[in-house]
């Protein structure tokens, strides 16, 4: 998980506001999700981004390039480069995540992560994700896991609330009450 550090937010912010005042909104999302992705399956994108060992003009000119080759949009390309030109590139994909929320927060979608021992289905996928749509009164934006320490069932987190229903949590209560008998 990357971290969103104040900046971050600061810089996601101006740029979501610059977004939306051009209109450019759903292509300065599609952008920063793009680059995001390629900073995660490049070693060499992220060693430009967080090593010191490249200075700010490096990466200015680098991102610009980047930028350019993969055809994002004029925002988004400034957007990189003010950042880079700042000393805040190592902060870029902090400022994705914070974009990520505003975007997803502006579209009334709630974004649901859920747990399970094993891989679902898509019909199990597509039951929790209409439950969860009813439940919320909204677009849900169902991410999953698997972590089979869970032995069985599933653990469900939309925001800040986790519901746990999984075998594993099932046995710690019965645990913990009978070492209170």
């Amino acid at each position: 998980m990357t971290q969103t550090s104040e900046a971050a937010q600061r810089y996601a912010s101006a740029l979501f506001e610059l977004a939306q005042d051009k209109g450019a909104l759903a292509a300065v999302y599609k952008d920063f999700r793009a680059f995001a992705e390629s900073v995660r399956t490049s070693k060499d994108l992220t060693t430009l981004l967080n090593s010191p060992a490249f200075g700010r003009d490096v990466k200015v000119k680098a991102l610009g390039e980047v930028a350019k080759k993969a055809g994002y949009s004029p925002i988004f390309g400034k957007f990189l480069g003010v950042m880079a030109t700042n000393g805040r590139a190592k902060d870029i994909l902090g400022a994705e995540v914070a974009f990520d929320q505003m975007y997803a927060n502006q579209r009334g979608i709630k974004r649901a992560v859920v747990r399970t021992a094993k891989e679902m289905s898509g019909a199990e996928r597509a039951r929790i994700e209409s439950l969860l749509a009813k439940l919320v009164g909204g677009e849900v934006e169902l991410s999953s896991e698997v972590d089979p320490s869970l032995i069985g069932g599933i653990q469900l987190r939309i925001g800040s609330k986790l519901v746990d229903a999984s075998v594993a949590a099932k046995l710690n209560r019965m645990n913990t009450a009978m070492k209170g008998a």
